[in-house]
């Protein structure tokens, strides 16, 4: 991010600044407080609530119109671990991981973490170009319907004006209220707008950093609000295995350390503030609260967050990851993946625009229009949304390579939003030889190429119009959808007109037994966007 000089001046101007004060709050308190409301307002001897805490009633949840109309959202890391730049959005815990890459890098860029801790990068994040306005205004551009920022990364420090925790964006680092202004600037443009909590993944996140000199070992009462608890990952005794050096896998719960009731406490009081503070339409739980542990408490999440939002006339949306929520309990969400078929309920994968992290980092790589377009109109063909991540700038600016993919995803949805937006799934989602794997999460699958063989069906909400996407332009002057065949059950009538969307081009055809045969030009029109994904109208009844 800096020449070498321009970081070791930073560093020598932060040390000159004061250790901010903190005791102007009790946060204990505080987080009692939050809890206690929490459990009055969501037991079940509470009348006049729809939803309690427990899942047969958060059974009754249905994922709103709005979100299925939306298709398409935009996601934020932005947060003081974009300060160091390095790795990954994982900077804040892997600095204190012996043999990361990231402690070693600490230690020749900064010194020793008993020195310069994490909680050092926050004078630093001072965000001079902060301009929620123009994020929004770009994320318009690009076609997005909500806009979701973290508000509280694992690294304990929150992007809002919270009085639960110091630590927060308001107090110190930039001084303003991230998530506050992004709200305002959303909704302004007419956007839905949510927020997103990883705070569950904060138990143990510095844990190893207590295992040598550091500043987590050293913590102080301000300082162990920041840092604390900082439990070991997996569980002491002789007999363990387990490896803290390596990223953990949510898949093997037994290698984990259950939070206490303290931090539960701390977990709910933290997220329902968020609700009571910004009234967001949606909110997305990272995955660490898959934990037996949280099973309780994210029951009254649930409940407080559909409750209240129902006394502000909102449709709410909560997205949970790797099964942690009963399917029709909230709106399942997979990491950087895809499913291999069409699923009934409502659902949404969220990938990054950026390849090695969430959060920017230097010399990181990212991903083509092509692609994420790709991605979205197959999710899309299947019921899902896409909610596409950008890493902001520790400055506030966005990346130029992300600024590019973005407007050229909106140029596209520009011309073809009609297939995406308040669309609904065919009855078939699509055809080709591309096929995910099974609810897929891996990266490799997550920039899958797809070919223009690959075709992916939606319809508009009143099933009068088909919308075949063919993710290329298909070589020598023809295309098969063989879903579409002659008498086929699917489709009310036969096939009477087709059109290339995004011109006034009408397609030949001929409807046959093996599939509706297209001819096509040789190559694609000029006036749409070159090589990425064509979209042939078919209307589902015709007039005379």
């Amino acid at each position: 991010m800096n020449p070498s000089g321009l970081k070791l001046l930073s560093i020598v101007s932060l040390l000159l600044l004061p250790t901010p004060h903190l005791s102007a709050q009790n946060p204990i308190q505080t987080t009692e407080h939050q809890v206690r409301k929490v459990h009055n307002e969501v037991s079940s001897a509470n009348p006049r609530v729809p939803f309690h805490a427990d899942w047969p009633s958060l059974s009754h949840y249905r994922t709103p119109d709005w979100f299925r109309d939306a298709k398409f959202g935009i996601f934020l890391h932005w947060g003081v671990y974009s300060v160091p730049a390095f790795g990954n959005e994982w900077y804040s815990r892997n600095m204190y991981v012996p043999g990361d890459p990231a402690y070693q890098h600490h230690i020749t860029t900064y010194g020793p973490q008993d020195k310069f801790g994490y909680k050092d990068f926050i004078p630093l994040f001072t965000a001079p170009n902060f301009d929620p306005t123009a994020w929004v205004d770009l994320f318009a551009k690009a076609g997005a319907r909500y806009i979701v920022p973290v508000g509280e990364h694992c690294d304990g420090f929150a992007m809002y004006n919270s009085d639960i925790t110091p630590w927060n964006a308001v107090r110190m680092g930039p001084h303003r209220d991230i998530v506050g202004e992004l709200a305002a600037a959303t909704r302004a443009r007419g956007l839905r707008f949510g927020v997103s909590s990883h705070t569950a993944e904060h138990w143990w996140w510095y844990g190893l950093g207590r295992t040598f000199p550091s500043d987590v070992r050293n913590m102080t009462p301000e300082t162990a609000s920041l840092y604390g608890p900082a439990e070991p990952r997996n569980l002491p005794g002789p007999n363990n295995t387990t490896d803290d050096t390596k990223e953990p896998n949510p898949d093997h719960l037994e290698q984990w350390l259950a939070p206490n009731q303290s931090f539960m406490d701390n977990w709910l009081a933290r997220t329902t503030e968020i609700v009571d503070k910004y009234h967001p339409d949606f909110m997305y739980l990272d995955w660490w609260i898959s934990q037996p542990a949280f099973q309780s408490s994210l029951q009254q999440f649930a409940a407080y967050f559909y409750d209240r939002s129902s006394e502000h006339n909102q449709q709410p949306v909560l997205a949970y990851k790797v099964e942690s929520m009963p399917a029709n309990a909230g709106t399942l969400d997979i990491e950087r993946g895809k499913l291999d078929n069409l699923r009934l309920l409502p659902w949404q994968t969220d990938t990054s625009i950026s390849i090695h992290s969430w959060g920017y980092v230097e010399h990181d790589q990212y991903r083509t229009a092509k692609s994420l377009i790709h991605q979205l109109v197959d999710a899309v063909s299947k019921n899902g949304n896409l909610l596409l991540n950008v890493g902001p700038k520790a400055d506030g600016t966005i990346p130029e390579e992300a600024r590019a993919v973005l407007l050229q995803i909106g140029e596209w949805l520009h011309i073809n939003g009609e297939a995406i937006y308040n669309s609904r799934p065919f009855l078939v989602y699509g055809e080709g030889p591309t096929i995910a794997p099974r609810n897929s999460t891996e990266m490799n699958h997550d920039i899958e190429e797809f070919t223009p063989r690959d075709i992916r069906y939606t319809t508009s909400k009143t099933g009068a119009t088909l919308y075949a996407t063919t993710l290329g332009w298909p070589t020598g002057g023809g295309l098969i959808l063989h879903t579409l065949y002659s008498n086929n059950p699917y489709l009310p009538h036969p096939i009477c007109k087709v059109s290339l969307m995004g011109t006034q081009q009408n397609i030949p055809f001929h409807q046959q037994p093996d599939g509706l045969h297209l001819t096509l030009p040789a190559n694609s029109p000029a006036s749409l966007p070159k090589d990425l994904a064509y979209v042939f109208v078919i209307p589902t009844t015709c007039t005379k």
